[in-house]
């Protein structure tokens, strides 16, 4: 037991750089409590508490923000950043050295009893925002986007991005050695490749018919900005 309080401290260390002391780190970090909130419960839950370890949960969730069940089962070195709005169903799974942002939902999709939340891997990291929801699996080392909704399972080393979500290939693999995968700014943009795809085909296509391009209210973007006429906003 002391072992796993020893590593979630440490998780937060090795994936927060605001973190500077121990004394910060047990003072500041509303996820910290939260996760150890949860083992508590989740040992009422084991030996037959259920009412007291839902009850102690709801206290939890009313001082942190976030909302762990005592009947999910969550390996060690979790690291829940910021934390509000966090929220862990019943039947979910989470392997070693998680990272969730804040106001993720690993939620359910029926009204059936049984496996109903999706199961994480090691070292999955789960952007801001974003929603895993039924009994899915996402492979170890896989990356979710901020805002993506996931409702399939992706493979081992999966970047997840958009609505629903869609499942990139990694040039290079994530590997246990490697640091937790934080760099959510080097995600891929798929709508706006597939807007850039189409507009060239258009602008190919009508060079060959007609020798020119008559659609000159919307062109590719210039160094990363969309230019037009008015788009209304």
């Amino acid at each position: 037991m002391f072992n796993t309080l020893r590593r979630d401290i440490q998780s937060v260390f090795d994936r927060d750089p605001a973190a500077r002391s121990v004394p910060e780190v047990l003072l500041c970090y509303p996820g910290l409590y939260a996760i150890w909130g949860y083992r508590l419960t989740h040992w009422l839950w084991r030996h037959g508490f259920k009412v007291l370890g839902r009850y102690l949960s709801q206290i939890i969730r009313w001082f942190t923000g976030i909302e762990i069940h005592p009947g999910a089962q969550i390996g060690p070195g979790l690291f829940i950043d910021h934390g509000m709005g966090v929220v862990i169903g019943e039947t979910a799974e989470l392997g070693s050295d998680v990272t969730l942002y804040h106001t993720v939902t690993l939620g359910g999709t029926s009204w059936q009893k049984g496996k109903r939340h999706p199961t994480l891997g090691d070292r999955v990291t789960v952007g801001a925002g974003a929603k895993i929801l039924g009994p899915i699996t996402i492979g170890h080392d896989s990356r979710i986007g901020a805002n993506a909704v996931v409702v399939k399972s992706v493979p081992t080393n999966s970047v997840v991005v958009g609505v629903p979500g869609q499942n990139i290939a990694r040039s290079r693999p994530h590997t246990a050695k490697d640091r937790p995968d934080l760099e959510h700014s080097l995600l891929p943009d798929l709508v706006g490749v597939t807007l850039q795809s189409l507009l060239a085909r258009v602008d190919e296509l009508e060079r060959r018919v007609d020798g020119h391009v008559e659609h000159e209210d919307v062109h590719l973007p210039e160094a990363g900005v969309w230019r037009g006429e008015d788009f209304a906003i």
